[in-house]
């Protein structure tokens, strides 16, 4: 499969939804378009208005079959691992995370999800963040695979604060190189 990726605009927020949704129905997990899943329906509010970035690959036929997004942010204040930060379990150092990769299930193997990766990662390097804050449900064991060969490393977990209060892993990535 041919893809090719861009930044995202709000017009995109049914093509994320629907590739978002089809990883959650694979996974069993429970969608809340009012709560957990809002910012999917407000890309430019949530996402791009702020200053973070948004993007999705398409296929050849500009379907969307994958998203991810940056988000940046003042560093998290501590040493290396788990903090809690305004009440939440962070990654301390971190001055960015990753944020929302999915490739729809139909479109998995042909590299989406790394090029997707690669491209946030080198963006952040971009923006000159030098640390990579990436929480991932416990049940996505390929994507901790995929940011591990990058140099992740797990330093923490959380239960999250979606519906189904998933249990997920904290991932560290250094971007100075």
């Amino acid at each position: 499969m041919q893809f090719s990726i861009r930044p995202a605009s709000q017009a995109d927020s049914p093509g994320v939804v629907s590739v978002i949704q089809a990883v959650y129905e694979e996974y069993g997990f429970s969608w809340e378009a009012e709560g957990y899943n809002a910012d999917l329906y407000d890309i430019e509010g949530h996402y791009l208005a702020k200053g973070h970035r948004f993007w999705v690959a398409e296929d050849s036929e500009g379907v969307v079959q994958g998203t991810t997004a940056l988000k940046t942010f003042p560093t998290i204040p501590g040493g290396d691992g788990p903090q809690n930060h305004h009440g939440k379990v962070r990654i301390a150092g971190a001055d960015c995370s990753l944020e929302r990769l999915y490739v729809h299930p139909a479109a998995r193997r042909v590299g989406m999800g790394i090029a997707l990766f690669e491209l946030v990662v080198e963006a952040a390097r971009s923006d000159g963040c030098s640390r990579m804050e990436i929480w991932s449900d416990k049940k996505l064991t390929k994507a901790h695979a995929l940011y591990e060969k990058y140099g992740a490393v797990r330093v923490a977990e959380r239960i999250c604060d979606d519906p189904d209060e998933s249990p997920e892993w904290g991932m560290r990535l250094d971007l100075v190189k």
